[in-house]
């Protein structure tokens, strides 16, 4: 009998066992304490970012600016990827092309292996998120330890990340001082004994329990923000300054970047570098800003890989549509502002890009054969303040309705729905006034059997008991408009 293989880092919650939103939602809303977090953080970050966005008299040009340049790298960006690759080649970089998350994680892996390392450090990535990347590392007997604080809450807790700026924006600082005290000795240097929840506390045990992880390791993983198509230039952002470590000490950089993440030039670089701080932090700038052009002796580290990613975004391309949310620089705005989010929080989307962004991105990433993904279109109000708020202006409600129709196509592709029979009826009821009137002759029969009342309230209806969940209905009426008409205003009454 095969014995179990140790895990060498925390098991990880799993997105696999979360239903569908409109699922998963009821059971988030009742946490209470993650609803008082989730309020506390996203009124914070709302209040700063609206401050530092009306210190920039071109705001608004700004923005019209970030979503041009990104218009134009998508109509581009066959011309853009190669330009990109020539720069980095000829700069030092070793470019690497990933069709999927299979291959990047393989390439990430066998990295890994020829350099003889069995544990990596990690800047915070929603990219390697996106492929699962630390499992699959793990798979391979390769440690990845997150470096950024809330990841690292998050991992340390057998968590799943659910915001894309604060990962453990669920937590509070008494969860955090017990994950640190459970489970920081059994990874590393523990948390010192009889540790608070003070803040300042929390974030020297931190520091101490990974300055030994940064000191030994020998190679690094990370994202990137941006890289400039004209120089070759790896862009990584970031304001705790654990990217700042992994980014110089470890001898070898290992960074997975989705292929929209192109710039054309430095100037256009220039529009985002203003652009992002304000949006997802509420800063003028951002604390740490790295740049790789190749590889310097003596700099930072001598051997860099960049992974160029695809995993879907080419059939994105593809939608007139919906394209435009590949424009997303990953500032989380649109999560800090949308009240859906701020009440559900975003395990309840079920994959690590919640919140708007998650809503349109997810399900043209990923397409349409998962029931989580059909029902993410429909986890918005509508509202159209993610729409105000986004740096780089995408359209999210447009995108959203897109995508609700596409998912009835896909829907109604095989065979007939509920929706569809409806839909039908309420056709043929409106196409005829006698058809209308056969209909209201029932209404008010209905109306008198239910005697005025709600009819949300009265407990499971066939067909419409989910609508119904959410909604309040006017009791049916006993006297129709036509009836009302043909009493008070026909036979020359006024």
């Amino acid at each position: 009998m095969t014995a179990t293989p140790t895990r060498r880092t925390p098991e990880p919650g799993s997105w696999l066992g979360i239903p569908a939103f409109p699922k998963a939602a009821p059971g988030e809303l009742a946490n209470e304490t993650q609803r008082r977090n989730l309020r506390h953080a996203t009124t914070t970050i709302r209040a700063k970012r609206v401050v530092r966005a009306s210190e920039v008299p071109n705001w608004e040009e700004l923005r019209t600016a970030g979503a041009q340049i990104k218009d134009r790298v998508g109509r581009h960006l066959d011309e853009y990827l190669v330009q990109a690759e020539e720069a980095m080649t000829k700069a030092g970089i070793t470019v690497h092309w990933a069709r999927d998350a299979a291959d990047a994680n393989q390439i990430v892996a066998e990295i890994a292996k020829a350099k003889g390392v069995d544990e990596v450090v990690k800047i915070k990535s929603m990219v390697t998120q996106e492929i699962d990347l630390n499992e699959a590392l793990e798979a391979e007997g390769i440690a990845a330890w997150e470096t950024d604080l809330a990841e690292l809450i998050v991992q340390l807790g057998h968590d799943l990340p659910s915001h894309i700026l604060v990962p453990a924006i669920h937590r509070n600082r008494d969860e955090v001082q017990d994950i640190f005290t459970r489970e920081m000795g059994l990874y590393g240097t523990p948390a010192p004994e009889g540790i608070s929840n003070n803040p300042e506390e929390l974030a020297a045990a931190a520091r101490v329990h990974l300055r030994e992880k940064f000191l030994r390791a020998k190679m690094a993983v990370s994202g990137g923000n941006f890289i400039v198509a004209e120089t070759g230039t790896l862009v990584i952002v970031e304001s705790e300054g654990n990217g700042r470590m992994c980014l110089t000490l470890p001898e070898t950089l290992v960074s997975v970047v989705g292929i929209e993440k192109l710039v054309p030039t430095l100037e256009d670089l220039e529009v985002f570098l203003k652009l992002l701080p304000r949006s997802s932090t509420g800063e003028r700038m951002n604390p740490y800003t790295s740049m790789w052009t190749g590889v310097t002796e003596g700099d930072g580290p001598q051997d860099l890989h960049v992974i160029l990613l695809d995993n879907g975004r080419s059939n994105v391309l593809s939608d007139p549509e919906g394209r435009a949310a590949l424009r997303c620089i990953r500032c989380s705005a649109c999560l800090n502002i949308c009240p859906v989010y701020e009440r559900v929080g975003g395990h309840a989307y079920g994959n690590p890009y919640p919140g708007p962004i998650g809503a349109i991105l997810g399900p043209q990433l990923r397409g349409m054969e998962d029931e989580r993904d059909r029902a993410l279109p429909f986890a918005s109000s509508l509202c159209g303040a993610c729409n105000e708020v986004c740096p780089v202006r995408i359209p999210f409600t447009d995108i959203l309705v897109h995508l609700r129709h596409k998912v009835v196509e896909y829907k109604t592709a095989k065979h007939p729905t509920v929706e569809q029979g409806i839909m039908k009826g309420a056709g043929w009821v409106m196409a005829d006034g006698s058809h209308l009137a056969t209909v209201q002759a029932g209404e008010r029969i209905g109306g008198r059997v239910f005697r005025g009342k709600w009819l949300g309230p009265m407990g499971p209806i066939p067909i419409a008991k989910e609508w119904l969940k959410g909604r309040d209905l006017e009791p049916l009426p006993t006297q129709n408009f036509r009836q009302w008409w043909k009493k008070n205003r026909e036979g020359g009454q006024r």
